[in-house]
């Protein structure tokens, strides 16, 4: 079903491995971003990085990093490997697939990486980094956070806005994907 080129597996573990080498390196940018967000009064982006340096060292840049690191690894993994699923269950009998074959399973990759990876990380994500900025913060890390949310507010807690996540997602790789493999096949 598969040729050489796309074997589950190889898109799972190159996916995953880019998407958590992405969201290391840019993590500080989220960070910023999304306390940014928080609080009454919008505070300077480089007054958040410096407060945060002088208070927790550079490693307080990276709080609720782990979240985004395991999210974003699954969420690349389980994109790339959805995609090659959809697009050979989609493929004709010469194995090739139309542009809006091809955009369909784009939208299924993008809901399904909404569900498993995108909607939970992002939550959890936004929780940790926002407990982060108090004195006495109440999670110590990934695992207890989530552990701490799911008792607190059942799994729901972990799913907040899962129908615009799935949406958005469904529509970025619907498009990247249809762009992608449209432009790939063509000579430019």
């Amino acid at each position: 079903m598969f040729s050489k080129k796309e074997r589950p597996a190889h898109s799972l573990i190159a996916g995953a491995t880019a998407g958590a080498v992405e969201a290391f390196v840019t993590y500080p940018t989220e960070f910023v971003k999304t306390r940014s967000w928080f609080g009454g009064q919008r505070e300077p982006l480089l007054t958040i990085v410096r407060n945060t340096v002088r208070d927790k060292g550079i490693t307080g840049l990276y709080s609720g990093c782990s979240a985004v690191v395991i999210g974003n690894s699954v969420k690349a993994g389980v994109r790339f490997v959805t995609f090659d699923h959809f697009k050979s269950m989609l493929a004709d009998a010469d194995g090739k697939v139309t542009p809006l074959r091809s955009l369909l399973a784009g939208l299924g990759a993008g809901v399904t990486e909404a569900i498993i990876a995108v909607t939970p990380s992002e939550t959890i994500k936004t929780k940790l980094i926002d407990d982060a900025k108090w004195p006495n913060p109440q999670y110590r890390g990934l695992v207890h956070g989530t552990t701490s949310i799911v008792r607190q507010e059942g799994i729901r807690g972990i799913y907040h806005g899962l129908f615009p996540v799935m949406m958005r997602q469904g529509a970025n790789s619907a498009v990247r994907f249809t762009t992608y493999t449209t432009l790939k096949h063509r000579r430019v």
